[in-house]
């Protein structure tokens, strides 16, 4: 049985224990499938965050070796934990249900002795919090009219709120405790205006807490992961679940955050315990994008003294430099080949819908058209189409490199497509005549002149061959603004734009790995393959400007805008997220510590705001595109002012 938890401020309590929790309110009870949530006054006064305003909130749910009716044993492994917790920095911890005397004592609920040594118990946890920055939520069991009643109460700095009675503990206890009186409590919540944080029983808190005592069985632990993960994801909030199985749940915004399940080797003397630094940021962020979501209910919102934020700069949780990539190999490839097969899906459909003989598209021999000539291989060969009706065309100009010509032919004949090559160099010297610049001024207009010359090929040789152009942008570029306008930045599809720079790489080394090996239709697999991982290894560049005297490339993109690592980290966390630019830079410098340099990555930071909010307007007017992820910058989806200013998110980061 699972119960879902709201709290509410109420008044301090004075004396003993019982007298403490002797009073208590009436929670009334909500279905959720076969789960239940009850109401809870809740007493808090300051819980712990870390580093300032990020909102981040230490949370913590434990198991412990409890003894059945054993509370001396049960009082010492609780209050083991509730130090660990407080010299841990943790904010809220969740105890197993019945920690006190444990769920299983039968009819020794009944006994005067273990309800007063319960109550002796309760005390000492109460000793143990004060003037200290932990709250403890306890679930036990209470005596009203005569009858005993399953209960939780809240206990902070020394003090226990009042207790709520909880309906329907189990199937093996509802013969011990009987239903209380249900109602008012459920239009309540706690609530910290300043930060506009709640904790709450309904969809629209932010943090929900669970308890469970149900046995364990086979497939619990997924069950109910699934169950944080998809409820947690559609109410935009934290789940913490305690099971009194041994079963740990940190869930938010849809992701299972930390778990643990009863055989986990990595016990210590005082059971298992999971700790995460919740972010509300995040789950506020998503809630206030989501559109599906109720408008909030009306609540009697009970104020509370404002939550701490301690300076700190260790967190609780895993901040991956590839925020964007799973964390294993295996998941990272499985996402690779859904990402794929969604680029392959909608261009099909694009291409039927449009009723396009033929798909044109530029291959340089990079990473970008490397994965856009595969999707629409792939695409074509979907929809039964011919091959041949791919026509790749590689345009060579000023700054083309033999290495990356040569993997753009190598690349375009082993996939059996109808490859072109056009150069650009007659066709560029003869605009700069006409427009009298000079051919050894290698500025803007000598880059920008070859890209547009290019997109120019493409959109004819489409027309005449009845096709469309698939750009072969991607969503790093497209946030960047890295690319010229009405040239590569225009096409007839984007393939590309909703995979980032860093996955792209992945993409392409998943289907060099494995995919590549599965094809039927491939000519070569051998040959693609050594070009493909060729190109993984070539640096990225737009090849504009002419080569060294070596024949080597002298222009490389990351040298003028920054690594795509910190990018695609800088788009993730503030496009998807919502941080702010101090948040962003706080994260960036614990991924990529060792690899960048506090400055390093305040200079890269600068420029991506910079840029994001400067080529807005490349935005507004860019091709119908793939939906890929989380992140979609897209016209259709994205709304920002072109002439948006950005300086108040430079500011704030300095």
């Amino acid at each position: 049985m699972l119960w879902y938890y709201s709290v509410k401020k109420d008044r301090n309590f004075i004396g003993d224990a019982r007298d403490y929790i002797s009073s208590f309110s009436r929670a009334c009870l909500h279905n959720f499938g076969s789960a239940h949530r009850v109401n809870i006054p809740f007493l808090i006064q300051e819980a712990a965050m870390i580093k300032n305003d990020f909102n981040y909130l230490r949370t913590s749910c434990c198991s412990l070796s409890l003894g059945k009716a054993n509370v001396t044993h049960n009082v010492e492994e609780i209050l083991k934990a509730v130090k660990a917790a407080v010299e841990n920095g943790v904010s809220l911890l969740v105890l197993p249900p019945m920690a006190i005397t444990s769920p299983f004592c039968g009819n020794l609920f009944f006994q005067n002795h273990l309800y007063n040594m319960q109550y002796a118990g309760i005390k000492s946890i109460a000793d143990a919090t004060r003037d200290k920055d932990i709250t403890v939520m306890l679930n036990y069991y209470e005596k009203s009219g005569g009858k005993y009643i399953n209960s939780l109460c809240v206990i902070q700095n020394g003090k226990i709120s009042d207790s709520i009675s909880i309906r329907d503990f189990d199937a093996d206890l509802s013969e011990y405790f009987v239903d209380s009186d249900h109602n008012r409590c459920h239009k309540s919540r706690f609530i910290d205006f300043d930060r506009d944080i709640s904790i709450g029983m309904n969809d629209d808190c932010d943090i929900q807490v669970i308890f469970d005592t149900a046995p364990y069985k086979i497939g619990k632990k997924d069950y109910y992961e699934s169950l944080a993960k998809i409820k947690s994801g559609e109410n935009c909030n934290v789940i913490l679940f305690s099971g009194s199985d041994g079963i740990l749940i940190i869930a938010g915004a849809g992701e299972i955050l930390s778990s643990a399940y009863p055989f986990d080797e990595n016990a210590d003397d005082n059971g298992r315990k999971i700790v995460y630094d919740v972010d509300l940021d995040l789950t506020a962020y998503k809630k206030a994008k989501n559109r599906a979501m109720k408008p909030t209910e009306s609540y009697n919102d009970i104020e509370i003294l404002q939550l701490a934020f301690p300076d700190g700069d260790k967190l609780y949780r895993k901040i991956s430099q590839s925020p964007f990539l799973p964390d294993s190999q295996e998941k990272s490839y499985r996402n690779c080949e859904e990402i794929f097969n969604i680029q392959v899906q909608k261009l099909a459909e694009r291409i039927a819908y449009t009723n396009s003989k033929t798909s044109v598209l530029g291959i340089s021999g990079g990473l970008d058209s490397t994965l856009a000539l595969l999707t629409t291989v792939y695409a074509h060969d979907k929809l039964r189409k011919p091959l041949t009706d791919v026509i790749a065309i590689t345009m060579p100009g000023f700054g083309t490199t033999d290495r990356t010509y040569q993997n753009a032919l190598q690349m375009m004949n082993s996939l059996g497509v109808t490859s072109r090559e056009i150069s650009i160099v007659n066709a560029v010297k003869q605009h700069f005549s006409d427009i009298d610049h000079p051919a050894d001024v290698h500025d803007i207009t000598y880059e920008n002149a070859q890209a547009r010359e290019r997109t120019q090929i493409l959109m004819d040789v489409a027309n005449r061959e009845r096709g469309i152009v698939i750009g072969t942008g991607d969503l790093s570029e497209i946030a960047l603004g890295w690319c010229t306008y009405n040239g590569d930045h225009m096409s007839m599809y984007g393939s590309n734009a909703g995979v980032p720079k860093t996955v792209i790489q992945e993409v392409i080394r998943w289907f060099a790995e494995e995919k590549i090996s599965k094809s039927e239709f491939i000519q070569d697999s051998k040959v693609l393959k050594k070009a493909l991982l060729d190109i993984l290894s070539t640096p990225i560049s737009p090849e504009l400007l002419p080569p060294d005297s070596q024949g080597n490339m002298n222009q490389k993109t990351e040298d003028k805008v920054g690594p795509y690592a910190l990018h695609d980290f800088f788009i993730y966390h503030t496009i998807r997220n919502g941080a702010t630019p101090r948040k962003v830079l706080f994260l960036a410098k614990i991924a990529f510590d060792g690899i960048f340099d506090e400055d390093t990555i305040r200079k890269w930071l600068k420029i991506f705001y910079k840029r994001f909010f400067g080529q807005q307007f490349k935005r507004t007017c860019s091709p119908d595109s793939t939906a890929v992820g989380s992140v979609d910058l897209s016209n259709a989806n994205w709304t920002m002012a072109s002439d948006t200013f950005g300086d108040e998110w430079i500011d704030e980061m300095e």
